[in-house]
């Protein structure tokens, strides 16, 4: 799919607030509300716009303290790799987890109350996955800057 410049500028502005209705979208595009309902539309369709979600305030939940987690496993075959992966699916501290290059194979997203429930993650959830060689964890101190936007 080829994205407009209309379009780039919908997803732009989808993506700073979803829950704008196409009347209010329609007149900062200048455009009918069926045509941006036809967009979105095909937006969605073409999985341009997977999916549309709430951010939550973490402090709000007690799931403020981030930890980045690399994960080295004790080999790369195919049995290692995709029953790591599949196991830390499993995990819901983790929100998101990369297949990476470099020194270690895995960077996880690791979202909890705190240092003590990060250590009991530790112990009883994440070594207990089959392969970890080893794993480095790295506590955020304060969020400079988090945003789910791509500007296009």
């Amino acid at each position: 799919m080829t994205l407009d410049s209309v379009d780039r500028k919908l997803i732009n502005l989808l993506q700073n607030d979803s829950k704008q209705t196409t009347k209010q979208l329609s007149l900062q595009l200048n455009l009918s509300v069926t045509a941006v309902y036809e967009r979105i539309k095909k937006l969605e369709k073409e999985n341009v716009v997977k999916k549309y979600v709430a951010i939550i305030n973490k402090n709000k939940i007690e799931k403020s303290f981030l930890v980045f987690c690399h994960i080295k496993l004790i080999q790369h075959s195919k049995k290692h790799v995709t029953t790591f992966e599949r196991e830390v699916l499993k995990l819901e501290e983790v929100s998101e987890c990369f297949h990476v290059s470099g020194e270690y194979d895995y960077i996880l997203k690791i979202y909890v109350k705190d240092m003590d429930e990060y250590r009991d993650f530790m112990v009883t959830k994440l070594t207990a996955i089959s392969y970890i060689g080893s794993t480095h964890s790295t506590f955020t101190i304060e969020e400079v800057k988090n945003t789910t936007a791509i500007n296009i």
